[in-house]
């Protein structure tokens, strides 16, 4: 079987360039399509890199450089999702405090309101209250008339309801 340059480079994981080489290294044959023989690259390459990487998974996990830091990679990059998810409900915890202070505090300034209204409604029904009084002590103040001033009292009244002045 005859496969193209370019599909021999893919499977076997070398370059183009590789191939070519070693065709004009002689190690390598092309034939007259400048197609190349399956088993001429079984010969100069050994398997696939697709079949190898079968028979690796089948029998062990084969760790190289390259494999180890990939994992120890993928370990960092898990362990700074775990802290990020743990940042993250931390972050939520907090918030759902945040809301429950201002809801007391909320409650709190309804309480205060409403006894900022009472005593509102305290002060006022006080001043009320020292108004009447005020005004009870001022009538009281007076000092009573005699009988003979209400009779004279009486009588001015009287004259000044004939006499009606320009001035009234």
């Amino acid at each position: 079987m005859n496969i193209s340059v370019t599909k021999a480079a893919k499977e076997w994981g070398v370059s183009r360039t590789t191939i070519y080489q070693k065709v004009n290294d002689g190690e390598l044959s092309r034939t007259a399509d400048k197609k190349i023989d399956v088993s001429e690259m079984l010969r100069v390459f050994g398997e696939p890199i697709s079949k190898k990487r079968t028979e690796r998974s089948v029998d062990t996990v084969q760790s190289t450089p390259l494999n180890s830091q990939s994992v120890q990679h993928n370990t960092d990059i898990e362990h700074l999702l775990a802290l990020e998810k743990l940042k993250n409900v931390h972050l939520s915890q907090q918030v759902s405090d945040q809301k429950k202070l201002i809801e007391n505090y909320q409650q709190q300034i309804g309480q205060l309101n409403k006894t900022l209204d009472k005593a509102n409604a305290s002060i006022q029904d006080f001043a009320q209250v020292r108004l009447l009084e005020f005004k009870q002590t001022e009538v009281n103040d007076e000092p009573p008339l005699e009988p003979e001033q209400e009779k004279e009292d009486d009588s001015i009244v009287a004259t000044a309801k004939k006499k009606k002045r320009w001035f009234f």
